[in-house]
This record gives C-alpha cells, structure tokens and sequence, in this order.
C-alpha cells in the first residue's frame, strides 16, 4: 500500500510538471525576445546593464519584461527604486508582476519577501529551479517584445535552468576590460556553446572614466579586452559602455536619471548599444521566419519523410563536418531509403554551411566531428545532430539511424 501511495504521489508529481511545462511553453511564445544577460563574475555590472536595456527598451515603445532569477542577492528593485508589490492575478494561483513604468512589468524575489528585505534566501537547486519555472508559468506577463532576464554571475543553476526553460534565449555577456573579469567571461560563452544558447554579443561595461576635472580619459580596467574576446571568439560585439560616477550614485538611490541627460557619454553609448540589439534580434527574427518558410516548402515537398544528410570525403563519412567533399542526401520514407543524392556544399566560412543545410531541407545530419558552434546553428534551425558516427558509407548510416541503431557518441572535433 506504501509503495502505491508512492506511486500515485509520483504520478501527480508528473503531471503537474507536464502542466506547468504547457503554461511555460505557452506563455513563452507571446514574448518575441529573450535576453538573458549574464557575466562570468560579480562586480562588473550586469544587473545594471540589465535594468537599463530595460528602461531603455521601453521607453522606445517596445513592451517589456524584466526578470531577476538572481535569488540570492536581487539588485533590479533597488537600482530601480521599486515600490510596488506582486498583486493576485485574474486566475487562482496565479500573480501579475509590478508595474515599473508603462511597457515595462518586474518580478523579483524580494517583493516577495515582505518587510525584511535584507532576509537571506538560503535554498538549494530545486528549489531555486522551481522558483524560475514559477516566473514564467505563474506570472501573468502581457503579449512582450522583449523580456530581459537578470542572472546571477556565473554558469550555476539560474543561467542553467533559464537555458533548459527557455531554449531561444539569447545570451548578451557583461565583461570589464581587464583580464581577471575576461577569463570568467570566456567560461561564460563556453557556457552558453555547451548548453547551445546562442550569444547575442559581449558588453564592455567600465571602459575608461573621464576625469571630471581635466577631461583625460582614465583607463581604470584597461582598456579594449571585451572587444578583443570577441574577435578572439567570433561573437559580435556590442559596445563599451564608460564608467560614470552618476551611473553609480542612480544605483545607490533607485534612479535611471542618467539615461534623460544629453550630456552623459554613458546614455550615448549605452543608446548606441541598445540600437544595436533592436537592430540584431529584429533581423534574426525576419531571418527566422524567411528559413522556416523556405524550409517548410522544401519538407512539404518530401511527403512527410526525413532527409538524412551525411558529410562524405572518399565515399565513406568525413571525420570533419566542415571540410568535407560533398555532402550525401538521403531521402528516407517508411524507415526506407528512397533516394541518395550527392551535392557540393558552399565555401566553408562560419554559418554557412548550416544555413545551406536548412535550405536544402535537411531534418538530421550524420556527423564524426563537428564544431560546437556549427552545432548549435543546426540544432537552432530544427536540425537533429548525432556526433560521433562511425567511418562508414552514407547509406549503411542511414540504415543504421532508421533501424535504430545509430547513436551519438564522442564528438571528435576539438573546436
């Protein structure tokens, strides 16, 4: 009888999963951009950053969500100055976030926390996993253009949980130029590569102060080193914001002052950067929508097959997925294969390849090795990927991933 009570707790315990799951899903898919901004170490600024894109986003017109999964040490209100509390929302269970500014709703943990704002929150993972599901699934968020997601430094459970919850976040990493802060930042991006979150680009926050008194430009953090990473890396970068005293004393006393004056080098950097984020995510959204439409007409046209594509160098799999010689199509129907075509790829330059892949149609690749970040593009597109695939015959492959039998194993690429 224990054992059945076991059972049925269990039970339950899934399907309340599964719903909370749907919610998430659902509620996710009336917000068009997810941002999780993210650094490898405290102290450099993040949650500023955060907040300001915030404000910025919604003082531009573009309706705005701003999340602070840092449970442990939330910094949105107080930079915010924020006053209101989370009130019921229209169904049982659930809450509507506060108000900051119009376009622009808030959650935090520490609205939550009554009176005693300096309250430690001593929780484990689980609970602090579930406490993220619930900022999504129970929060009655409106229909956004953006939410922005405050995380705590680091790659511990929040980023990891806002990675596996919402899988089309877009990581925007905070750095200062010196080397101790770059080192945690390019955990950071191996972070995201490992959980396949795509980078929207690195920020170079405290990029010289300018003397008050003579003008001189002070490099107080050196100078340059998030611009270099990003090259070193290939990611895009965003911008170096320079370190004012004004942005530090609105922190201290829940202000966003700095971003009304016409005079402050901080506002007209960081306006700059915050163009270029609208400007990115709006044409990987048009991107989006142009590959699923040409992607849609080209599986449509298989009748409901798979089209397998393998790298192939001599007639047998390449070990390298990007320096191949050609690349088999395999039309499979049925569990079948139908058909095998071979096709010369574009130039190999970044992103390319995986960009003709999904043009071609392509639903599964077949590969030895295969850089990280060509991996993450496939899988971005819809694409299965199975790594580690042994230096066999494209056909004998296939018939191994449509018997079953074929699984990924190590992935042989070292970049």
């Amino acid at each position: 009888m224990a054992q059945e009570g076991k059972s049925c707790g269990m039970h339950g315990f899934q399907d309340e999963h599964k719903q909370q799951d749907m919610e998430i899903k659902e509620r996710l898919s009336h917000i068009r951009h997810k941002i999780l901004v993210m650094s490898g170490k405290g102290g450099v600024g993040k949650s500023s950053v955060a907040a300001y894109l915030a404000v910025t986003l919604a003082k531009k017109g573009y309706k705005v969500g701003l999340m602070d999964v840092d449970l442990h040490g939330p910094s949105i209100p107080r930079l915010l100055g924020l006053k209101g509390s989370i009130q019921p929302g229209s169904k049982e269970g659930k809450a509507k976030p506060v108000r900051y500014i119009p376009n622009l709703d808030v959650i935090s943990i520490e609205p939550l926390m009554g009176d005693n704002k300096d309250r430690a929150t001593i929780w484990r993972g689980p609970l602090k996993i579930g406490v993220i599901r619930q900022f999504i699934a129970d929060i009655e968020w409106e229909d956004l253009d953006y939410l922005i997601i405050d995380s705590p430094p680091g790659t511990g459970d929040e980023p990891l949980t806002v990675a596996q919850t919402i899988p089309d976040a877009k990581a925007l990493i905070v750095t200062t130029p010196q080397e101790i802060s770059l080192a945690d930042v390019r955990k950071s991006i191996n972070f995201c590569r490992t959980v396949n979150m795509q980078i929207l680009g690195i920020v170079e926050n405290m990029s010289g102060f300018k003397c008050p008194h003579c003008g001189e430009i002070i490099e107080l953090f050196k100078a340059h080193g998030g611009m270099l990473t990003a090259k070193q890396e290939g990611l895009r970068f965003l911008g170096s914001l320079p370190l004012e005293a004004e942005v530090v004393q609105n922190g201290d006393v829940g202000s966003m002052e700095i971003l009304e004056r016409e005079d402050s080098a901080f506002k007209q950097a960081f306006f700059k950067m915050v163009d270029l984020v609208i400007e990115v995510c709006g044409r990987e959204s048009t991107a989006k929508i142009a590959q699923a439409s040409g992607g849609a007409e080209k599986k449509a046209a298989k009748k409901d097959g798979r089209l397998l594509v393998v790298p192939v160098s001599d007639g047998r799999l390449s070990p390298h997925f990007g320096h191949c010689e050609q690349f088999a199509f395999i039309e499979a129907e049925d569990g079948k294969i139908k058909k095998v075509e071979m096709k010369t790829p574009p130039q190999h330059e970044p992103g390319v390849i995986p960009r003709w892949l999904h043009e071609e149609g392509a639903d599964v690749v077949i590969a030895g090795g295969i850089g990280d970040r060509a991996q993450q593009l496939l899988e971005e597109k819809g694409i299965d990927v199975i790594v580690g695939a042994p230096e066999k015959s494209p056909e004998a492959l296939a018939e191994m991933y449509l018997s079953g039998a074929l699984m990924s194993g190590e992935n042989v690429c070292d970049h």
